[in-house]
């Protein structure tokens, strides 16, 4: 039987606060019950988990009517688990794009908070990619360009296309998710912020992990939308490199990813990046696409380029202006978690500063963006 994700925990008349009134009137997804679950995933077995995290676990699951599913089970210890739980289903309850995760509906029983999602058969990017040798998935050039124009596009789609528009804050492989065809999904959407149009950015305590942070993010707390262009931009260097930004260090100087990189740029030696296990790809394509995740990743925040226009770069054949280029910025977490939790917003910023702008094409290929965004 399914349940009312919302119904009060406490019987009596105690009026509902707004907030729960709030989420009652939002929120419209498919309500199941707690037994309903445990019957789908052999009662929360070990057998059916397929990944967790910091705030629950996730098991494939299978409904009555057959669906397998991807059922995410929240920490009952953890007092940001209903927060993170409750974002997570007012970001993406309406919200529909071929590369997002697909959510199917949710229970709140009790401690319990359970999120219910289309299952994708081929994991997460990090276990196919970056996982053990018995996870490892052989993905060729053409399936990693695919990804990340598909993250890409979807990340597009939330900074400029939904009302308002959403910052997801916790790009990473882990957080990529691969369907039977290997098209990227983007998931897990706990840590997302609102953006509405006249805000430029939010004041906030650091959310995300160490390896995709946004330096200015990490050491100011400023969110912008450019922290997501930072992440995807690592996200991409990972997936040419087959190396993992958060554990991996290069040299004796122990360079983390995109040091090396810009190093190896620094040396013409580009294309040393490639995964050994990527035997034939198309060279100035590769070399496109590594320049594009340098873009992401430049230091300063406003140098870099929008997704709208990142889609437009991985797209196309254009003359990328390699003298517009400059330095990438890099975070170190030192003697710390390598994830760090989400805490309530403290500020937002109004449009205030001038214009300014950016060039990422050479010739007649000229975009520019017009700050801040």
């Amino acid at each position: 039987m399914i349940g009312n994700c919302f119904r009060a925990l406490k019987r009596g008349k105690r009026r509902k606060n707004k907030a729960e009134q709030s989420h009652e009137q939002v929120i419209s997804t498919k309500k199941f019950s707690y037994n309903s679950l445990r019957s789908a995933t052999g009662d929360f077995h070990p057998s059916s988990k397929i990944g967790g995290g910091g705030y629950g676990v996730v098991y494939k699951g299978v409904l009555r009517d057959g669906t397998e599913v991807a059922i995410k089970s929240l920490s009952v210890e953890s007092k940001q688990g209903t927060k993170e739980f409750m974002t997570e289903i007012d970001m993406i309850s309406n919200v529909r794009h071929p590369n997002l995760v697909q959510l199917v509906g949710c229970c709140v029983e009790g401690n319990h908070r359970i999120l219910v999602y289309e299952f994708l058969k081929n994991n997460s990017l990090a276990s196919s990619l970056l996982g053990s040798k018995s996870k490892y998935v052989d993905l060729d050039w053409p399936k990693r360009a695919a990804i990340c124009r598909g993250t890409a596009s979807g990340l597009a789609f939330l900074h400029e296309e939904t009302q308002p528009n959403i910052v997801h804050r916790d790009i990473k492989a882990s957080n990529i998710l691969l369907d039977e065809n290997f098209s990227p999904k983007i998931g897990d959407f706990g840590l997302a912020k609102l953006f509405p149009d006249n805000v430029t950015h939010v004041s906030t305590r650091v959310a995300g992990t160490v390896g995709y942070l946004a330096p200015e993010y990490a050491l100011l707390g400023q969110l912008t939308k450019k922290a997501d262009v930072y992440s995807f931009g690592v996200l991409m260097l990972e997936l040419i490199s087959g190396k993992s930004s958060s554990k991996a260090a290069f040299g004796d100087n122990l360079l983390v990813l995109v040091e090396w990189i810009w190093k190896l740029k620094e040396e013409n030696r580009l294309l040393d990046i490639v995964d050994p296990e990527l035997t034939s790809y198309h060279k100035n394509e590769v070399l496109r696409f590594i320049k594009v995740a340098l873009f992401c990743t430049q230091k300063v925040s406003h140098h870099r380029p929008t997704m709208k226009q990142v889609v437009e770069m991985l797209s196309k054949r254009v003359h990328l202006n390699d003298k517009a280029l400059t330095e990438p910025g890099v975070f170190r977490w030192h003697s710390k978690a390598t994830s760090v939790s989400s805490l309530d917003e403290t500020s937002t910023s109004q449009a205030k500063n001038p214009y300014g702008t950016s060039n990422y094409f050479s010739g007649s290929d000229i975009v520019t963006e017009m700050l801040p965004r």
